[in-house]
């Protein structure tokens, strides 16, 4: 390969592999950034970036920031202050290859300075080391943990459900309008509560909607059809991202995602049965799962370990003082969707899984933030079926099991977590899953189990889907409405307006909570202040 960068030939002769970021120096300071290789007359022959940049995992450790070529080509980062890129940091970041869909991602870390910073991204040909354009994107940093550092409000959104339904990017409304909304509230980050993708369900050209109005999709190859290949689940990915108001957002808001059923197919559990379906020439669960499970890693923006495979969904993000952020995976480790009635805990009453269980329950009692908030990509106390068993009983897809006693099946699970949690201050549930926005307020007080400390649940979605709901409510947790906010009709489309994402606010000050469910022009339809204990 060609050499044609001289901050590049200096930067390998001293580290001689790409850099690590655990050996950065919090006081490193910004070099000098060095012009790449020129620019040449065919912009065919420079590396692509169609899908822009996103920024993933904010928190006290840096951020992350990924790119996706058209080709193998190295990814180069380069950070800059208030005065754009002329002093910027360089880093040089892995090879993106075939073998991970020509996505790369670097961890950046959190440097001294401005709390928010230009970042922009390239690729650099593998063979020819010809530069792509710059890619340019903004990245705020979390609040400082230090002591005496002065803490600052916190802002970030969330919701989930993009794409549902066959209702995909409509260029006659101007495409997925949400993520326009969301980033005009300026939010510090985004909690992607779940079904990133549907890969369960085709994306035609044109879909009938209310009142015998047409809906218009952008259309791609491949979304004609379920998903089955590792090359049909990545380009769900890729669809999304054909949208501009999603490529705005995501470079300039950081992105915590997890996942759900649609990443996958509807409602996965170990039991599927595809066998019926005929969407499906793909029969094997588990070989659809380990596909789409690689897809949602290349396309997510979150913080790798060494080995990808060994990646965890579930993670802690601590956002200074003020905020923990546990997000859960009720997908990975789940047995079986049953009727959810057995009176003993076994593997099929698994929902999180003990590994996971037990360090939640110790994060949340060791968290010194004032606020902590378990992001679920299911909602606890509502009822969400998924038909019947060969014996014709209810089977349930998330916790809740329809029976308002006593907790049995997944239910014992978070009887055994709210009760390891009792006197735990300031937690707060957020999820989506369901496609109506929701407020509830769980107490002992309604509830059949009482060995646990009063709690609010909020419910926000979808952001660009069918719109479905309310669900009935289980009692086992005590869970009362306080606000819902569903359509008049099953799978409404984006034009009916029942689109929704939540905004939490933290103030530095009164250290007060609030939360507002927004529509899709970003007016709020609801809103709850809670004051920290």
């Amino acid at each position: 390969m060609h050499d044609h960068d001289p901050f590049r030939r200096r930067f390998l002769s001293r580290s001689g592999t790409a850099l690590s970021l655990g050996a950065l120096s919090a006081s490193l300071p910004l070099l000098p950034a060095i012009a790449g290789p020129a620019p040449i007359t065919a912009e065919s022959a420079r590396p692509q970036l169609p899908y822009g940049l996103q920024f993933g995992d904010v928190g006290e450790r840096g951020a992350t920031v990924w790119a996706r070529s058209d080709r193998a080509a190295r990814l180069w980062v380069e950070i800059g202050d208030e005065d754009g890129f002329r002093r910027a940091l360089r880093l040089r970041g892995p090879l993106a290859s075939e073998a991970s869909d020509f996505t790369s991602r670097l961890d950046i870390p959190r440097l001294p300075g401005p709390c928010q910073r230009k970042i922009r991204v390239a690729f650099e040909d593998a063979r020819s080391g010809v530069r792509s354009a710059w890619s340019e994107g903004r990245l705020r940093a979390a609040p400082h943990t230090l002591p005496h550092a002065r803490t600052r409000p916190v802002r970030f959104v969330w919701g989930g459900d993009v794409a549902g339904q066959g209702w995909g990017i409509n260029p006659e409304i101007g495409g997925m309008r949400i993520f326009e909304a969301m980033r005009l509230r300026d939010p510090d980050f985004f909690l992607h509560s779940g079904d990133t993708i549907y890969a369960d369900g085709a994306i035609a050209a044109e879909a009938p909607a209310e009142n015998g109005r047409i809906w218009r999709n952008l259309v791609a190859e491949g979304v004609h059809k379920v998903a089955e290949t590792l090359d049909e689940y990545r380009g769900r990915y890729r669809y999304n991202l054909l949208d501009e108001n999603l490529r705005r957002f995501a470079a300039q808001v950081p992105q915590l995602w997890q996942w759900d059923d649609h990443e996958v197919v509807n409602n996965w559990s170990p039991s599927k049965d595809l066998r019926a379906d005929p969407r499906y020439t793909v029969k094997d669960i588990d070989v659809l799962v380990r596909r789409a499970r690689q897809a949602f890693l290349e396309y997510s923006p979150q913080r790798r370990g060494p080995d990808p495979r060994g990646t965890r969904i579930d993670r802690v993000i601590h956002y200074g003082p003020l905020l923990d952020v546990f997000m859960l995976d009720m997908r990975s480790y789940r047995g079986p969707n049953t009727d959810n009635l057995q009176a003993a805990a076994g593997a099929d009453t698994a929902f999180l899984g003990r590994r996971q269980l037990r360090e939640l329950a110790e994060g949340l009692r060791r968290s010194r933030a004032t606020w902590k908030i378990v992001a679920a990509d299911m909602p606890l106390g509502l009822q969400v079926p998924d038909g019947t068993d060969a014996q014709g009983r209810p089977r349930w897809e998330a916790v809740a099991n329809g029976d308002p006693g006593l907790p049995r099946g997944r239910e014992l699970e978070f009887a055994e977590l709210l009760r390891a949690i009792r006197g735990v201050d300031n937690v707060v549930w957020l999820t989506a899953d369901v496609h109506y926005c929701a407020a509830h307020h769980y107490d002992p007080s309604r509830a059949a189990f009482q060995d646990f400390s009063p709690f609010w649940e909020f419910v926000a979605g979808p952001l660009n889907a069918g719109s479905f709901g309310p669900n009935a409510l289980d009692a086992s947790f005590g869970p009362k409405v306080v606000f819902q906010k569903a359509p008049p009709a099953p799978n409404a489309s984006p034009l009916a307006g029942y689109q929704f994402f939540g905004e939490v606010n933290i103030d530095p000050d009164s250290r007060a909570l609030s939360v507002d469910l927004r529509d899709l022009d970003g007016a709020s339809v609801f809103t709850q202040v809670l004051q920290a204990v």
